[in-house]
């Protein structure tokens, strides 16, 4: 692992392809647990966004909708994960008809193992909060893809091509 001070001043441990994912057990936008292991032996897109129903949060989710259906062509399944309470993650998910599961991750100690909790600008404030990044876990559990510091809008085509999707 690797540390960085990006320009938000936090020192975060950066994931690198190769590591193992951490693994995680979380409820979904239905109070269901739903973990990593379920995923073994496949290939699991794990994003991580600030919260839901917010337009970038919903621009990327609905991206992921749009394209839901070639990434599991491609053998890819999707589970997206905020701060949100599970309730948040129902109403947003029936909302924009997402069909891939929500996770709460309330704490937020999965963003933290991930790397991708730190602080954040919006406008003027400063913030403490989830950081907008993508992984993909192989299905040896390790990871052959980390994007940090994604931007909403354009990702998910920026990840098909990675991906050769």
């Amino acid at each position: 692992m690797r540390s960085l001070i990006p320009s938000r001043g936090d020192l975060i441990t950066m994931l690198q392809v190769g590591q193992q994912a951490p693994t995680f057990t979380l409820s979904d936008a239905h109070g269901h647990q739903v973990s990593s292991a379920d995923y073994a032996g496949r290939h699991l897109v794990v994003y991580f966004y600030p919260r839901a129903s917010t337009p970038g949060c919903t621009t990327q989710a609905c991206d992921f909708r749009d394209n839901l259906a070639s990434l599991e062509a491609a053998g890819y399944a999707v589970v997206g994960i905020s701060p949100d309470e599970p309730e948040a993650l129902r109403e947003f998910s029936d909302t924009e008809q997402l069909t891939f599961p929500l996770l709460s991750d309330v704490g937020q100690a999965v963003a933290r193992a991930y790397g991708t909790y730190g602080t954040k600008t919006l406008g003027e404030r400063t913030m403490k909060g989830t950081l907008r990044s993508t992984f993909v876990i192989d299905p040896e559990g390790r990871l052959s893809h980390a994007a940090y510091d994604v931007k909403a809008q354009g990702h998910v085509a920026e990840l098909r091509s990675t991906l050769g999707i």
